[in-house]
C-alpha cells in the first residue's frame, strides 16, 4: 500500500456492500487463474440480494436464482469472486457518493470523490482489495471513476456483453464494463467476456481538439502533451461544433428510457432518494414523447459522423474527464459545470455504442489524470490491444 492509501475509517474504503455474503469461488481454470473480483450491486450475483443503491429497491428483491453472464464469465474462467460493491443510487449519478452507505474514499486522494456511478468497483481495484472489477456504464459510470482513481476501464461496444441480471436504467446506452490494475489484465478480462472479434489493428490516432476544449485550460494542455506521446498526431473535431446537442440528446433520450425501465417502480414504491437524485427522476419523468422523436434522429447522424471519423485502423484520444476528481466539499454550481461537461465528453461512446478504454496517466496537481481511446462499435479487442501495447512501450500509460 503506497503512501496515498491511508487507513480509512473501514478497512475496504467504503466500496463492499456489507451485511451479505456474496464470496463465491472460481467455479473451473482458465485464463482469470488466482485473480479476485468484485461486482457492482446492480449487477446479479446467484443467492444474493441486488440494492442498485437504494434501500427500497432492496426490500423488494429476493436473492438472484443466477447469475449474470458476465459473472459466471468470470468464475468459469478461474477468478475469484470476493464481494459486491456499492454503486451511486440506482446508478443516477457521476460523483461516488450514495447517501444510504458510508462513505466511498478515493485511495488516490482521499479528500476528493472517487467518481460514480461504479464508484466501489473503481475503488475496490485502486485500493487493491482485488485485481479487477465488474461494474456498468451508460454516460460514463466506468470511465469517470477510472480516472478519478487512476485506474484502468473499459466500456465495451453496446451490447458486446449480455445485459441479463443487470438491473436496466437506459437499455440503448447501457452497458457491462470493468476496471483493472494493469493494462494486461484488462485485456484478459475482455478476452473472457467479450465475444470473439475481428477488427483491425489500430494504426493511427487522431486526437479530438473540441472534446480537449471541454476540460480545464491548464490541465487540457497537460493532456495534449500526454496525448502526443501516445502517438496523436493529427486532429478531428470530434463533435463538429455540436456538443449542445450532443449533451441535449443524451438527456433526452437517456432520460426516456430511465422512467420507462424504473418510472413504474419509483411510482408504486415511493422510495426515499437524495434529493439531487430525486430532481433527476423527475427531469425523466418529464421527457415527452415529442422531444424523444426530434432526437432520434439526431443520434443517428451521430453515429454516422463517429463512423466517418474512425474508420477501421482508426482510434480517437480524447480526455475522459473534464477536471480532475472533484473535491468532496464542491459547490453545487461546481458539480452542475462538471455534469455539463463530463456528460458530453462521454456522451460521444455512449450516443455511438461505441468501445471506449480509460488510461490513467499519472498525476497532476497530485491527483490521477487520464485520456481515453475510443474506437468503432466491434474494435473491443484491438482497444485493449492497443491499451496493453501502450502501457507496455513508456507512452506515460501506468496506474496510479
Amino acid at each position: 500500500m503506497t503512501a496515498a492509501l491511508q487507513a480509512p475509517k473501514r478497512g475496504d474504503f467504503g466500496a463492499f456492500v456489507g451485511g451479505a455474503d456474496c464470496r463465491r469461488e472460481a467455479t473451473a481454470a482458465g485464463t482469470l487463474d488466482g485473480r479476485t473480483f468484485a461486482v457492482k450491486d446492480l449487477i446479479d450475483v446467484a443467492g444474493c440480494l441486488t440494492g442498485a443503491g437504494n434501500p427500497a429497491w432492496l426490500a423488494d428483491q429476493v436473492p438472484a436464482v443466477r447469475s449474470a453472464p458476465a459473472v459466471d464469465r468470470a468464475l468459469a474462467a478461474g477468478a475469484t469472486l470476493i464481494a459486491k460493491t456499492v454503486t451511486d443510487e440506482l446508478a443516477f449519478s457521476l460523483e461516488g457518493r450514495n447517501v444510504h452507505y458510508d462513505e466511498v474514499i478515493n485511495p488516490a486522494c482521499p479528500d476528493r470523490l472517487a467518481g460514480g456511478s461504479s464508484c466501489g468497483s473503481a475503488v475496490a481495484v485502486a485500493a487493491g482489495l482485488v485485481d479487477f472489477a465488474l461494474g456498468t456504464d451508460t454516460g460514463g459510470s466506468i470511465r469517470v471513476p477510472a480516472s478519478f482513481v487512476g485506474q484502468f476501464g473499459f466500456r465495451p461496444s453496446h451490447d458486446a456483453i449480455p445485459p441479463d441480471g443487470v438491473v436496466p436504467f437506459s437499455p440503448s446506452y447501457d452497458t457491462v464494463g470493468w476496471f483493472a490494475c494493469d493494462a494486461g489484465l484488462l485485456a484478459d478480462v475482455g478476452a473472457v467476456l467479450l465475444p470473439p472479434g475481428n477488427a483491425p489493428a489500430f494504426t493511427r490516432l487522431v486526437l479530438a481538439r473540441d472534446a480537449f476544449a471541454l476540460v480545464d485550460e491548464p490541465l487540457a494542455r497537460e493532456l495534449e502533451a500526454k496525448a502526443g506521446r501516445l502517438g496523436a498526431a493529427e486532429s478531428i473535431a470530434a463533435f463538429d461544433g455540436e456538443e449542445e446537442l450532443y449533451l441535449d440528446c443524451y438527456r433526452v433520450l437517456q432520460g426516456a428510457e430511465i422512467w420507462q425501465s424504473l418510472g413504474a417502480w419509483i411510482v408504486r414504491s415511493r422510495p426515499a432518494f437524495a434529493p439531487d437524485i430525486g430532481q433527476r427522476f423527475a427531469g425523466a419523468a418529464a421527457v415527452t414523447a415529442s422531444e424523444v422523436a426530434h432526437r432520434r434522429p439526431m443520434r443517428e447522424r451521430f453515429r454516422r459522423r463517429l463512423a466517418a471519423s474512425a474508420p477501421p485502423g482508426t482510434a480517437i484520444v480524447l480526455p475522459t474527464t473534464p477536471c480532475i476528481a472533484l473535491p468532496r466539499a464542491a459547490s453545487a454550481a461546481a458539480v452542475g459545470d462538471f455534469y455539463r461537461r463530463a456528460l458530453t465528453l462521454t456522451s460521444l461512446a455512449g450516443h455511438c455504442g461505441a468501445p471506449q478504454v480509460a488510461l490513467p496517466m499519472g498525476r497532476w496537481q497530485n491527483c490521477p489524470i487520464g485520456l481515453s481511446i475510443l474506437g468503432a462499435p466491434g474494435s473491443d479487442h484491438a482497444l485493449l490491444d492497443l491499451a496493453a501495447k501502450l502501457a507496455a512501450n513508456g507512452a506515460g500509460v501506468a496506474a496510479a
